[in-house]
């Protein structure tokens, strides 16, 4: 993807900036900004591209991204919809290491936090089971004012800190983009294409064709900037859509029904897909949701 730099107006009389934002849908351009970010989705479904990876990402999940790491939060194409009227919603709290903090990072007695941001310059994603207490955290922060700010920034990134052993990494390699402004647009192109053909029975040599590639060169470029082959990073976008869908569904034929819904030729591939993306089968995950509902009372935000 195009890769753009992003410059964050930080407010006079900040350190730091909090937003809360309610809009159609996420920025939809691949970017990188010197700060540090910390993203709770609060509604909205997509995929992140960070690095040369891809995530699924719904309501409720929270990302750190490291400083000048690209990526973008991409909803999917039901949001860009008008009669959906569907919206995203979102916390975000960005702060930079190398600016107006860098005396108070540079601390002795803040040589751990500051080591535990550099070992995750990739970024992680926050467990399902911690992600309410650090929502209630983020909220503190983007509520308090004067040195209470610099307090509640400490406190989240010091929780943060001490789950670092269950906290999952966005990349295992270290990123290192070599796209130009060329290669941005064209790579932005396959993305947008997929992200709205995925239902439809596209193919390699369809997607090769919109880059204008060979099949065999268009592998090699895809896989060399997303981390993934097209048939997986096609079978994870079809799958997460199938997830929405499967507990939704009021017939007894939902989960042959969603499979062709979703783009796949038949039910055999969709659930041997399924279980791949999601460790279980189609059959499997409507139960265990349908049983967590029953009997979980579930703490929110």
């Amino acid at each position: 993807m195009k890769v753009l730099p992003f410059t964050l107006l930080i407010p006079d009389g900040k350190s730091m900036l909090s937003e809360r934002v309610e809009l159609p849908h996420f920025y939809q351009h691949m970017h990188h900004h010197n700060e540090y970010e910390i993203t709770w989705v609060e509604q909205g479904e997509g995929t992140l591209l960070v690095g040369n990876n891809m995530h699924s990402f719904r309501s409720g999940d929270i990302f750190l991204i490291g400083a000048n790491v690209p990526h973008v939060f991409k909803s999917n194409p039901e949001y860009f919809k008008m009669k959906d009227r569907l919206k995203i919603k979102a916390c975000s709290l960005y702060f930079n290491l190398s600016g107006i903090l860098s005396g108070l990072f540079q601390l002795p007695e803040m040589y751990v936090l500051r080591s535990f941001l550099n070992q995750n310059k990739q970024g992680f994603q926050i467990p399902g089971r911690y992600t309410v207490d650090i929502a209630n955290l983020m909220l503190r922060l983007h509520n308090a004012s004067g040195v209470d700010v610099l307090l509640q920034l400490l406190v989240l990134l010091n929780q943060l800190k001490e789950m670092s052993p269950h906290l999952l990494p966005l990349s295992n390699d270290v990123y290192s983009s070599d796209l130009n402004a060329n290669e941005g647009v064209r790579f932005d192109a396959i993305i947008n294409y997929i992200m709205q053909n995925f239902n439809s029975q596209i193919t390699l040599e369809d997607v090769a064709n919109e880059a204008h590639m060979t099949p065999q060169a268009f592998c090699r470029y895809f896989k060399k900037h997303t981390g993934n082959t097209f048939v997986t990073f096609l079978n994870e976008i079809r799958i997460n859509d199938a997830c929405k869908s499967l507990l939704t569904g009021k017939h007894k034929d939902r989960i042959s029904g969603v499979a062709y819904q979703v783009g796949f030729n038949s039910l055999t591939n969709f659930n041997r897909a399924f279980k791949s993306v999601v460790g279980q089968s189609p059959k499997a995950y409507i139960n265990a949701y349908h049983h967590v509902s029953k009997g979980s009372s579930l703490t929110t935000v």
